[in-house]
């Protein structure tokens, strides 16, 4: 039997096959390892192991009572914790399944946004690859195949998602293919339809915001703000941050939910029908803020970088520029220019305090964003959010 013994870890590698054969062997030799190394943790690595009986399970249990703690089974095959599951082992011990490995070599890249691309793996799954910026933390990504799955429970129109995978040195999530254009896509193959799509978003829009999850199934976007904002110390001194931190606790706390990053490349079609893909920041919250991020990636962006524009959107600048105009118009009613120009004033200084607050967080995992927070910080945090700090806490807490 392998062992490591690393960081007062104890770390047993159960291979091959464990029954009424070499049970007592294996039971044997694991004692007397616990026993050597004198550890303060114990997990069992389960990579190898190819069946285990129930005189096996046995001496597992007999592992968990010398230690007197939760035992963490790792790298568990589908095999072995379908075992563990009928027997109800998952319940007694901290089981964690084997990560999928999968490859995406040759497989067709159908979207790409902000953390990462999508590929289609297949006619029934695509997997989003968390692959832009660096290798993005298997907890981060994670977390997002939580949001997704709860907002899929709660009625959210967005994919099935199935498990965390690993493709190379990246991790991914795999969900169900729906069809084979976002949002974006179709309207850059068919441009002369943009304002039937752009209704079409502004209605998804409304009906998603209008869903009430009781409950505490999601974090609320103040307390998700005000982490970010903390992460702007670095460029901040304690009055700039004070005032960042007043404008977060204005927003509400609600059981409404907020998609976060709701641009027209994190939505998918299926069957003529909009749906979400990209649940890593689904929060409760008020619609404002999704409809600052929405102004952000296909109006602010289209306007100052249009280029990072077409990359994360799949729109030129232009298409971008007027699919947002037509949203805006459709999710409003405006039809006035003049009226839905200061309407996008309001939602230009949501889409500034979206910008200021992920700012931090982004620079803390990209070298790229590390070197745009100075501009960020000096042209919308001093230049627009603090004078006009009374007036973005009022019109945020009145949503």
């Amino acid at each position: 039997m392998k062992t490591t013994n690393e960081n007062n870890t104890l770390t047993i590698f159960l291979e091959g096959r464990i029954d009424s054969n070499n049970a007592a062997q294996t039971e044997n030799e694991i004692m007397s390892a616990l026993d050597s190394a004198k550890a303060e943790n114990v997990i069992v690595d389960t990579k190898d192991l190819e069946y285990i009986s129930s005189a096996g399970l046995r001496t597992l249990m007999k592992l968990r009572k010398a230690i007197k703690k939760p035992l963490p089974m790792v790298n568990v095959s589908r095999d072995i914790y379908e075992i563990l599951d009928t027997t109800g082992f998952t319940e007694l011990f901290d089981v964690k399944k084997a990560m999928r490995e999968i490859s995406i070599d040759g497989c067709e890249q159908i979207a790409s946004g902000g953390q990462g691309k999508i590929y289609r793996i297949d006619d029934e799954t695509i997997v989003k690859v968390f692959c832009n910026g660096g290798v993005i933390p298997l907890e981060y990504v994670k977390e997002e195949l939580d949001s997704a799955k709860a907002a899929f429970v709660a009625g959210v129109p967005t994919a099935i998602s199935f498990d965390t995978v690993k493709c190379g040195e990246y991790y991914g999530i795999v969900y169900e293919m729906i069809d084979s254009k976002t949002l974006s896509k179709a309207v850059f193959d068919e441009p002369e339809k943009l304002g039937e799509f752009a209704g079409k978003y502004a209605q998804f829009m409304k009906d998603f915001q209008d869903i009430h999850v009781p409950g505490e199934k999601f974090r609320q976007a103040r307390d998700i703000y005000n982490k970010k904002i903390e992460m702007l110390k670095d460029w901040l001194n304690e009055d700039e941050l004070a005032v960042m931190h007043e404008i977060a606790d204005c927003i509400p706390l609600t059981d409404t939910l907020i998609h976060g990053d709701p641009h027209s490349g994190n939505i998918m079609i299926k069957d003529g029908e909009l749906m979400f893909i990209d649940m890593t920041e689904v929060c409760y919250g008020p619609k404002c803020l999704d409809n600052g991020a929405i102004f952000r990636d296909l109006i602010s962006a289209a306007q100052s970088t249009p280029q990072a524009c077409e990359i994360s959107m799949g729109l030129s600048a232009e298409l971008a520029l007027k699919l947002g105009q037509a949203f805006f118009a459709a999710y409003t009613g405006i039809t006035d220019p003049e009226k839905l120009g200061e309407y996008l004033k309001t939602a230009g200084l949501y889409c500034a305090f979206n910008i200021s607050a992920n700012c931090g967080a982004y620079a803390a995992v990209n070298e790229m964003a590390r070197q745009k927070a100075p501009y960020i910080v000096e042209n919308l945090i001093r230049g627009i959010l603090i004078p006009n700090k009374d007036s973005i806490k009022y019109l945020i807490s009145s949503q």
